[in-house]
């Protein structure tokens, strides 16, 4: 089994494979992954990581694995003032991917009815999640550091 004990936020070259995980898988430290080829891969990293959707993880034998953002049950919000609504969203510290005339949350029913009641529109989708990362850092609560330069 291949392992994997370096990630970077971002592809170097081409990719020898990839893995499609979701918001709350790509969150981890240590895990078993099964790759797009049917391989297993074993993740190892020195510290729990937000993978990003385009990253990559980087194999003992410097392969790199496409981490993709896979397909999973959203709620779509809509609303005239949209930005208000993502103000209320942010103020629950609740994961959101901000489009142009969308947001886009994780499902779950006391939000939606939340959502409503401060005249937003609600509707489900099965969408790749990609959140806005945290204001102090890169990803849900670490920063990025891979030691080397990209020049």
């Amino acid at each position: 089994m291949q392992t994997a004990q370096t990630y970077h936020n971002h592809l170097h070259t081409d990719a020898s494979d990839h893995v499609s995980l979701t918001y709350e898988d790509r969150f981890l430290r240590r895990k078993v992954l099964t790759l797009a080829s049917g391989q297993q891969l074993l993740v190892d990293l020195p510290q729990t990581t937000s993978l990003d959707h385009g990253g990559a993880l980087i194999t003992t034998d410097k392969h790199e694995i496409r981490v993709d953002a896979a397909p999973e049950p959203l709620l779509e919000v809509t609303g005239d003032a949209l930005h208000r609504i993502a103000w209320h969203i942010g103020n629950r510290h609740t994961p959101c991917q901000i489009g142009p005339n969308r947001l886009l949350i994780q499902r779950d029913h006391v939000m939606a009815d939340m959502l409503s009641k401060i005249g937003a529109a609600t509707r489900d989708v099965t969408e790749p999640f990609t959140p806005e990362g945290g204001a102090y850092g890169h990803g849900r609560t670490h920063g990025h550091d891979h030691s080397h330069s990209h020049t």
